[in-house]
């Protein structure tokens, strides 16, 4: 399965054997390259980036790290090796043959489910494409433009398939994928989370770390899908996507690190004081995370949905970590709690699991969410300084559902209108807060140098030193 970059789009499918799939490829890819140029990140065309390059799906050695200018990255289409007699392990299909061809009778839920998957792609790279402009070294310069040119393989990979299995609604679909625009009035992204700001660091880093980490949990189920072609593909996917986490976990670590250290030799936990100092009080980080998590969550949809039971039971999309499932995997009878509000309090319902598996999804991630949580703290901890992050109540500030505008505070109480009005500055970023980390970012270019409110990395990138020339300048 190594990658064949002889070809004008590197790929491991055989690309060469299939004349008109390539031919519409190649037509496809010089709209993708002028997508990047108008909508990629700003400014950056002429740069030497240090980025890696996938040169086969081995785990085992996957990628090789080289400096190159970004428009000259070669995006391909990549699938994990096919696994010899695959069978469907879930839902109506389970114990046949899994599909190598879309069944008829399957095709548009499974085109929705891949236009869904595609169009978060470059709807991220849109949303950080002015972030370069105020990196806080160029470690992190690099890290973002890493994770974005593999935001735009995700894209490939998802036109891929679009392509070679969907025919003219296929190419359509691409061509659409490249038309529509993060927060766009007309024409925006199809999830709401993709169409938000990302306007500073501190949101790139919570975003990476709750909104990617939301895209590793969808691909995972995607990766169980008795469409092999997807199965394949998402699983090189996340092979891509544990680095994005990484930048979001790391990132936030770091400024959480430099907040302890300045508050240590401040002696304070004044918000003013330490603002005053050029750093990100500790506060203003748990509304960050508030606000980037409660969005995350809602990614996952409605907590009962009809949709979600179909695309289960005709074996289109698994649960998170299928295989290691304890149960029929047909969920035929079983129930799952669901919430719902009454009497201006929360409670919990039982629901068919079938019609909760957005819920079951979203309970998986919250899990995981939590622990990288714990690990902020350690570093706060490590300070000696009181102050403990949490993630908020799953209720809290939730706009799909049955708890869409139910005003739920981070603790989990149902409270009133005038409540939340009143307390709701203490729970979500404010103007003002955003005005201050705005007011924080201002490009830091030179090697081995970081901005005041950031700590430097452990380590750099593929063992270079922090130091290093991560990014030349034109």
């Amino acid at each position: 399965m190594t990658i064949d970059y002889s070809e004008k789009i590197p790929n491991n499918v055989n690309l060469a054997e299939d004349r008109t799939l390539k031919r519409a490829l190649e037509q496809w890819q010089p709209n993708f390259l002028s997508w990047w140029d108008d909508m990629g990140p700003d400014g950056s065309q002429n740069f030497d980036v240090y980025l890696r390059t996938a040169i086969s799906v081995d785990p085992q050695g996957w990628a090789q790290f080289g400096h190159v200018k970004m428009p000259d990255y070669r995006w391909g289409i990549f699938l994990n090796p096919a696994e010899k007699d695959r069978k469907i392990h879930f839902g109506d299909h389970k114990g046949e043959d899994a599909w190598q061809d879309v069944p008829g009778e399957y095709r548009a839920n499974l085109r929705r489910i891949i236009v869904t998957q595609g169009d978060t792609e470059p709807a991220s790279v849109e949303q950080q494409r002015h972030l370069g402009l105020t990196a806080p070294s160029q470690y992190d310069l690099r890290n973002l433009f890493q994770v974005n040119v593999e935001e735009g393989r995700h894209l490939w990979a998802m036109v891929y398939l679009l392509h070679k299995y969907f025919g003219r609604d296929g190419r359509e679909e691409g061509e659409a994928l490249l038309e529509r625009r993060s927060g766009q009035t007309d024409n925006p992204r199809i999830l709401e989370a993709f169409n938000e700001p990302t306007p500073d660091w501190l949101s790139f880093f919570m975003f990476t770390y709750f909104t990617d980490r939301d895209g590793k949990f969808q691909l995972c189920a995607l990766a169980e899908s008795s469409f092999d072609p997807l199965a394949r593909t998402t699983k090189f996917m996340l092979t891509e996507e544990a680095h994005h986490m990484f930048v979001g976990e790391s990132g936030v670590s770091r400024v959480i690190n430099r907040t302890c250290q300045a508050m240590n030799e401040l002696k304070t936990d004044d918000p003013q004081k330490l603002r005053a100092a050029g750093v990100i009080d500790l506060p203003t980080i748990q509304r960050y995370l508030n606000f980037h998590f409660s969005v995350t969550i809602d990614l996952f949809g409605a907590d009962e949905s009809s949709n979600a039971a179909t695309f289960y039971s005709t074996g289109l999309k698994g649960r998170y970590e299928e295989g290691k499932r304890m149960d029929d995997h047909q969920l035929r009878g079983q129930t799952y709690r669901v919430l719902s509000v009454q009497n201006g309090q929360l409670v919990e319902r039982e629901v068919p699991m079938l019609n909760a598996l957005n819920e079951v999804l979203r309970d998986d991630y919250i899990k995981d969410s939590v622990a990288g949580v714990e690990r902020w703290n350690k570093v706060i901890e490590k300070s000696g300084l009181p102050f403990r992050l949490t993630t908020p109540h799953k209720a809290f500030h939730r706009n799909i559902g049955a708890l869409k505008g139910v005003k739920v505070s981070p603790e989990g109480r149902v409270v009133s209108e005038a409540e939340w009005a009143s307390k709701s500055k203490d729970w979500l970023p404010t103007a003002e807060d955003r005005a201050y980390v705005a007011g924080l970012m201002g490009r830091v270019v030179e090697p081995g140098k970081f901005a005041n409110w950031i700590a430097p990395p452990v380590m750099g990138i593929n063992r270079q030193p922090v130091d290093f020339e991560y990014v030349r300048f034109a």
